[in-house]
């Protein structure tokens, strides 16, 4: 009688295991949400320290600063608000312009100031009697050039009107500390008014001109760039810790 060995079955994938690469991907995407959770969670600490005129009543610090500017109506106050997640934080003048002082906000957790962010006024409004306009700038120029506890410096920008004079006045001035390794980001805002084609080219312009500085594109009403944005900042403040 000749016994029939049968070949072994043979082994069926369900295909459900991940594969190396997705999930090599999937702890990536992981690890950069954790990333963005930290850094979002330490701007909402932000909480207002004191406001000042002038350099002189602006208090000596020993941690990190980090100095907002940017024409009026660029957008400055709304991207503040937007990455500390408090609608009020910062403050955006019904008249442009007319908030005429320096603003610094504290940022740490458990109660521990590790970081400061300065809303610098902004600057460049028709209205404002020209007199004014030289007094800010001539302060600002100052607080960028002396302020010993600077670490970097956002500009913002509405690219649909790219930069303007006094923006490459202040690019002018903060270069050599850029140079000497001040930390230095561009801020598109309003992203969401232009097309994809629009944010391509507007980045690649911004690019050429941030001076080795970086640049990205921000929307505060589609929260782009809000995450890319957050953990830059953190990352200036709290270099080499994931």
């Amino acid at each position: 009688m000749t016994t029939t060995t049968n070949p072994p079955a043979s082994i069926h994938h369900s295909g459900n295991a991940a594969s190396p690469a997705k999930s090599h991907e999937a702890t990536a995407v992981a690890a950069q949400k954790a990333k963005a959770t930290v850094a979002s969670g330490w701007l909402h600490t932000a909480k207002f320290l004191t406001t000042a005129p002038q350099l002189h009543f602006l208090p000596a610090l020993d941690v990190p600063e980090i100095a907002f500017v940017g024409r009026s109506n660029a957008g400055k106050s709304t991207c503040i608000n937007t990455l500390t997640q408090q609608k009020q934080l910062a403050y955006a003048s019904k008249k442009p312009g007319r908030t005429q002082h320096i603003n610094l906000f504290t940022l740490g957790k458990q109660g521990v100031t590790d970081a400061v962010l300065a809303d610098l006024p902004g600057y460049g409004y028709a209205a404002v009697p020209k007199q004014d306009k030289i007094r800010w700038q001539q302060v600002m120029a100052n607080y960028l050039v002396t302020r010993e506890n600077l670490k970097g410096i956002v500009l913002m920008c509405d690219p649909r009107h790219g930069l303007t004079e006094l923006d490459e006045i202040l690019l002018d001035v903060i270069r050599p500390r850029v140079v000497e390794g001040l930390k230095f980001l561009v801020i598109l805002t309003k992203a969401d008014k232009l097309n994809k084609t629009e944010q391509i080219k507007a980045l690649s312009i911004m690019k050429l001109q941030a001076g080795g500085g970086e640049v990205r594109l921000f929307s505060a009403t589609k929260r782009t760039g809000v995450d890319d944005v957050s953990q830059l900042l953190w990352q200036w403040v709290h270099p080499g810790i994931e």
